[in-house]
């Protein structure tokens, strides 16, 4: 029986490594004076906000799980300043706080939520890791890791149905980047050509694991290669930065191509819920960031630089936190769903 040849000849150069469109680089967005004190008052705001919560949950007020966004500020407020809030969605994972602050939503109504009361953006039944707003377009707030991605590939595929325009921008972590439904999102999204900004929050550590060591592939802007879908890595504790990715990704998607990836290389300072004493990482570590790249002192030396001086600023600081301690009093203060509230929002009959 004759054995079956095997060609030793080189091959063919073929076609190139990648022949397909790619996004402008994102440039550092260029912020007016008054853009960027905006930016400053809302990632204060969330930092503030976020240190009451761990001070309520510390008190026993707050129960469950409870996941502090302390140090990836400028995430959520750079790229979202960049939506359209009458047509664009935001989905998240269970980090969600810091998102809803960003989109403008009353800290009333958050804190309420994280105390379980019935003025809470979710009337008191979601709690820390399920906020909602279908008002703002803000669609949760899940607790399961990785599910809103398959979520926020499904409210693409509602704008590009009602040809409304919209973007989704859907936000998921480096821990969640190696679950299964991920990458069936990124097949459909980009089968269908889905306006979704897929948002790779790597904060560094999946619970208490470092990315590096949980992810054979740790650059995660590159997950997308195989979809076809584009990559960017970003500086995730620059919010001019982010901002800048914001409107490359949204000209690439709102122009039909497409879902876009954008990977924002940011950090944690808190353990990752409250129940996590942070054991796997030195506090020199910690500390090293927050002093080398904290946010929110980038910003503050910025508007130096512009000759915004302390007289500015300190009254800021002091009507956020008079505007966070009254978000606290509130939901101390107001009570607690109805039992009846446990039928409500349950089923939706279409007819």
């Amino acid at each position: 029986m004759a054995k079956a040849s095997i060609s030793t000849a080189p091959p063919s150069a073929g076609p190139p490594a990648t022949n397909r469109e790619r996004p402008d680089e994102p440039m550092p967005y260029a912020a007016s004076k008054e853009e960027l004190i905006a930016f400053y008052r809302q990632m204060l705001l969330i930092r503030r906000f976020e240190e009451k919560a761990g001070q309520l949950y510390g008190l026993g007020l707050i129960g469950g799980f409870c996941h502090l966004y302390i140090g990836q500020e400028a995430v959520a407020v750079g790229l979202q300043s960049a939506l359209d809030g009458e047509k664009d969605s935001v989905i998240t994972g269970y980090r969600d706080h810091g998102h809803m602050l960003a989109y403008g939503i009353d800290p009333k109504a958050i804190m309420s939520e994280l105390t379980g009361r019935g003025a809470g953006i979710s009337k008191g039944k979601g709690g820390s890791m399920h906020m909602f707003s279908t008002e703002r377009k803000f669609y949760g707030g899940h607790g399961i890791v990785g599910a809103q991605v398959s979520l926020g590939a499904g409210l693409g595929f509602a704008h590009k149905y009602r040809g409304d325009g919209g973007v989704c921008m859907a936000y998921f972590g480096d821990g969640a980047s190696n679950q299964g439904q991920v990458y069936e999102s990124f097949n459909m999204a980009e089968l269908w050509k889905l306006p979704v900004i897929f948002v790779i929050e790597n904060n560094q550590y999946a619970m208490g694991t470092s990315v590096n060591r949980a992810s054979a592939e740790d650059q995660l802007y590159r997950r997308g290669e195989s979809f076809r879908i584009p990559g960017i890595q970003v500086d995730g504790m620059d919010v001019l930065a982010c901002r800048g990715a914001a409107e490359t990704a949204l000209a690439w998607v709102r122009g039909g191509k497409g879902p876009i990836i954008l990977e924002m290389k940011t950090y944690r300072y808190r353990g990752h819920s409250m129940s996590d004493p942070a054991k796997y990482r030195s506090r020199e570590e910690v500390q090293a960031v927050r002093k080398k790249s904290d946010p929110i002192e980038f910003v503050k030396k910025l508007l130096g630089e512009q000759g915004v001086t302390d007289d500015v600023l300190k009254p800021i600081e002091q009507e956020i936190r008079r505007q966070v301690n009254e978000s606290a009093d509130f939901a101390e203060s107001t009570p607690e769903p109805e039992p009846s509230e446990l039928y409500t929002d349950v089923l939706v009959e279409q007819y």
